[in-house]
């Protein structure tokens, strides 16, 4: 188990670094030329470590249905949009919006497929995330002055 937590753990600081230096580039250039640059260098390494380690067209693919590829989509309009955010907001800032983001967008799946849970464990969640995103906001805002 500290395998996969480490694994997630390194994840996160990838993600954080990735998004700090689309960041950057979006500044020095635009969101859409970040974003091409971070799905160009994702492509080319996805491809040489799906042809090294084997399996970069599972069994099966042929087969999915169309909507399983439109993932790649909305990632270079998440991707594209986050550098555009991330120059504006900062990086803290894009990142607690991404995961309230996240968190409210799991919880409105949740209750859309009726997948049993408690309604006030939600709403209490909700409440928390937006709550402690409204503090970030305030000190952030009175620390300023």
């Amino acid at each position: 188990m500290t395998v996969f937590i480490l694994l997630a753990c390194l994840g996160g600081v990838l993600v954080g670094l990735s998004r700090q230096l689309n960041g950057r580039l979006s500044i020095s250039t635009t969101p859409l030329i970040a974003s091409f640059w971070n799905h160009a260098i994702g492509f080319a390494v996805l491809t040489c470590l799906g042809l090294f380690v084997g399996g970069l067209l599972p069994a099966g693919a042929a087969e999915a249905p169309w909507y399983a590829y439109l993932g790649g989509s909305i990632g270079v309009v998440f991707v594209a949009a986050g550098s555009w955010v991330i120059a504006r907001i900062g990086a803290v800032n894009s990142a607690l919006l991404i995961i309230g983001g996240q968190m409210v967008t799991g919880v409105a799946f949740d209750y859309i497929s009726a997948v049993p849970a408690s309604f006030w464990a939600n709403a209490a969640g909700i409440v928390l995330i937006v709550g402690g995103m409204m503090i970030s906001r305030r000190r952030k805002a009175s620390g300023a002055q």
